[in-house]
């Protein structure tokens, strides 16, 4: 089944909450559906920051594979450990309304620069969240790797 694909821009509402765009909240109902789990007044998404200064937001099945690689690092090894800590001081969990909205946290608002309008891309298997400004800075910086970074992966 395809993922999340496309770019929307989308503005927090007077309570700095985020409206999902339909087509993704219509892709998590699917998946809400074929993965036979009865419908609940809210679904829970993970939200983490990236380094690149975005939000990514995974839905419960995809995040749990993620959780499984962390949970197989070792706490006694410092390099796994620290990962760990890193990883876990960037993630929360939100929970999406019967409206399709959702409320980020103020320091992962902050660590995006997102304050009023926010720009969702669908990335297959995430949405990643940008402020309108940041997403066309790393644009600009970045547009002219594009062609090399496409040849070397693909």
């Amino acid at each position: 089944m395809a993922g999340f694909i496309g770019k929307e821009q989308h503005s927090m509402d007077e309570k700095g909450r985020l409206m999902i765009p339909a087509r993704f909240r219509r892709r998590l109902e699917r998946v809400q559906e074929s993965s036979k789990k009865t419908a609940s007044p809210a679904a829970v998404l993970y939200v983490m920051k990236a380094m690149d200064g975005s939000l990514e937001l995974y839905e419960p099945e995809i995040w749990a594979e993620k959780e499984k690689s962390l949970s197989a690092l070792s706490d006694f090894n410092p390099d796994e450990r620290m990962l760990k800590t890193l990883m876990y001081e960037s993630l929360d969990s939100v929970e999406m309304d019967r409206q399709g909205r959702v409320a980020l946290p103020k320091d992962f608002m902050q660590h995006a620069g997102i304050t009023k309008e926010v720009v969702i891309i669908g990335a297959n298997v995430k949405m990643i969240l940008w402020s309108p400004e940041k997403l066309s800075a790393v644009l600009r910086e970045n547009g002219s790797r594009f062609q090399v970074l496409a040849g070397r992966y693909f």
